[in-house]
């Protein structure tokens, strides 16, 4: 499953890329949990989750970002911000890219704002 996420987050990063982002890291991991992608819209920080879902039998993929999931990405944003000062006064967003359906065909959105911090 892990070469499946690796592809999506890929794919991902193309298609954030040429609506206008900038990639500054990818897999950043803490103790509370991985950063799929971080990047750039304009002057925000955007911080991407990239999930897979081949099956909706247990939900589609936005729906898998639960509470809990959602704050250990912000543990996780807090920390790479504190590790990047150049950013951390820059305002920040929670976008998710969600894939679902078959490797081949899978149905990508983009949901900017997903959740907020706050």
């Amino acid at each position: 499953m892990r070469a499946a996420g690796d592809a999506f987050e890929q794919r991902a990063c193309v298609e954030l890329e040429r609506a206008g982002l900038t990639l500054l890291a990818r897999n950043y991991n803490t103790r509370h949990g991985e950063l799929d992608l971080v990047m750039r819209d304009g002057d925000t920080v955007v911080f991407v989750e990239v999930r897979y879902r081949r099956s909706a039998s247990h939900g589609d993929a936005i729906a898998s970002i639960t509470a809990s999931k959602q704050a250990r990405l912000i543990l996780a944003a807090q920390h790479w911000l504190a590790a990047h000062p150049q950013h951390a006064r820059r305002p920040c967003r929670f976008d998710v890219m969600s894939y679902d359906g078959p490797p081949d065909a899978a149905h990508g959105e983009w949901l900017r704002s997903a959740f907020d911090a706050g």
